[in-house]
């Protein structure tokens, strides 16, 4: 065949095939222009066919895209940039100094100060965090040096390389792995690390079946040597006063066998334990566990109304130190990795600015400072945030979307919908093979060790060896004036 006769049937195939695909185009914008205007369900698209499209395409992207394109550093939430970037590069162990100066504007109300001192701690006078014994009167006590842990993400919320990296994470950082309320999986026990196992309302992988707790599960759960301590989960800073939500395109066969529950069916819990009324009952439910398990055993919540607590106190008072709980996981009312009705998840109780003083003020008013070991919960992903909960009166902190952070997380928000594009909160395998387990269990132990030498930087600054010896005198915050005050004085009741 000619040249010619190549070059003119090539230039007929490839106008033959513009045709089609113009035929195409026009079918389909003919298509769409039907839909739209016989539609009743979205008046911008039957006002505006095809063109009104766009609206909900640019809504939807505008979720990926504000964070890189229109967000300044400082202003964004539920995180913004300047902590995410922080946790990044923390967890890549690459610099993490900044130069020129700081973007934080330092007259906000509210924004915390830490106080230096003339003659801060040197390098040969600092000294690790000590160890910290939880449950002294259990069989089997706890004993920790870290003072940052991995808090409660569920298998089912999160994904199974999700897991196997925390947890590999974990043991290299020494800290602890919650399991969160989903039960404890084979991803969790091979990983070798801590772990602290979450009774939810649900009593998920300890139910007897008809909702109670069973003796018999619950000493199988005890018998496994990675389960260190036990923690009733009351609340939760995502929800306040509502059970767990695990939307049913996450139950997989797997999660369903784990959780003793139905396949593709929506795991909810109940709003509360049936069986933990009062204070009196959390106290019985606190020693049944301990009593079967050997093992600590506390509880989580998120503080509103806190007349119960002084009755705890009460009861604890009547019964005798040994029957207090072991640790008071204290979480946010910002807090919140789970899928949440927003009513809740905006408007429903304290935040932990306010509340973890409230609780460590009263533990200490009682007596029970020594005794209650305060875990705190919720935003805390940088170390001046560690540090300050350590000064308030917090034993430890724990975090999730610190860590999720350190796994990749872009707070793309889509937590709940199994759409992650990270593969930390999908079962789809596609978006999972992105996430490589060994590869983000070095970033996760890279941002605990950060952690730990960020809070470090701070407590020798203000002269402290290490930094559980950080005080609220450590600490001033900044006032409606522009002026600061102490700790005591700026959550003094008559303020």
């Amino acid at each position: 065949m000619e040249l010619g006769s190549v070059l003119n049937f090539g230039l007929e195939l490839m106008s033959g095939l513009f045709m089609v695909l113009v035929s195409a185009v026009v079918l389909t914008l003919i298509y769409f222009y039907i839909a739209d205007v016989t539609q009743t369900k979205q008046a911008i698209r039957r006002n505006y066919p095809i063109v009104g499209r766009f609206r909900y395409l640019f809504e939807k992207q505008g979720e990926f895209f504000r964070q890189y394109f229109f967000a300044m550093d400082r202003e964004e939430m539920p995180f913004n940039r300047a902590e995410r970037s922080w946790v990044y590069r923390a967890s890549k162990n690459i610099d993490r100094t900044i130069a020129f100066g700081s973007t934080r504007n330092l007259s906000v109300p509210g924004s915390i100060l830490f106080l230096n001192c003339a003659f801060p701690t040197l390098k040969e006078d600092a000294v690790p965090p000590g160890a910290v014994t939880i449950g002294p009167y259990c069989a089997k006590p706890y004993k920790t040096v870290s003072i940052f842990h991995i808090s409660g993400m569920s298998y089912g919320a999160i994904s199974k390389p999700a897991i196997k990296a925390l947890g590999k994470g974990a043991a290299a950082a020494g800290c602890w792995l919650n399991t969160g309320e989903g039960g404890v999986s084979p991803y969790h026990l091979e990983s070798g690390c801590d772990l602290v196992y979450q009774i939810g309302t649900a009593k998920y992988g300890v139910c007897d079946g008809s909702g109670h707790l069973s003796d018999q599960k619950l000493k199988e759960v005890a018998d496994l040597e990675a389960v260190k301590m036990f923690e009733i989960k009351l609340a939760q800073g995502a929800k306040p006063g509502k059970g767990g939500i695990l939307p049913a395109r996450k139950v997989t066969e797997e999660v369903a066998a784990i959780r003793g529950i139905s396949v593709g069916k929506a795991s909810i819990s109940p709003n509360g334990h049936p069986d933990i009324r009062s204070a009196s009952d959390l106290l019985d439910m606190i020693q049944r566990i301990r009593s079967v398990t050997g093992k600590p055993v506390g509880f989580k919540t998120v503080l509103g109304n806190i007349e119960w607590l002084q009755q705890l106190f009460d009861e604890i008072e009547n019964r005798g130190i040994q029957s207090a709980p072991d640790f008071f996981t204290l979480d946010s009312a910002d807090g919140g990795s789970g899928a949440a009705p927003q009513p809740l998840m905006d408007d429903v109780g304290l935040p932990l600015t306010e509340s973890l003083p409230v609780l460590t003020n009263l533990l200490r008013e009682r007596g029970l400072n020594e005794r209650i070991k305060v875990i705190a919960s919720g935003k805390l992903i940088t170390p001046s945030k560690v540090a300050w909960a350590l000064a308030v009166g917090a034993d430890f902190v724990v975090s999730a979307r610190g860590f999720m952070f350190s796994l990749g997380c872009i707070q793309a928000m889509q937590c709940n919908r199994d759409t992650c594009p990270t593969g930390i909160t999908t079962h789809n395998p596609r978006l999972q093979q992105g996430l490589d387990p060994a590869d983000k269990a070095a970033r996760v132990a890279n941002y605990h060790k950060y952690i730990v030498y960020g809070v470090g930087l701070i407590a020798h600054s203000c002269g402290v060896k290490e930094p559980r010896l950080l005080r609220r005198s450590h600490v001033r915050v900044v006032t409606e004036n522009g002026r600061t005050v102490d700790l005591d004085e700026f959550y003094r009741s008559d303020r």
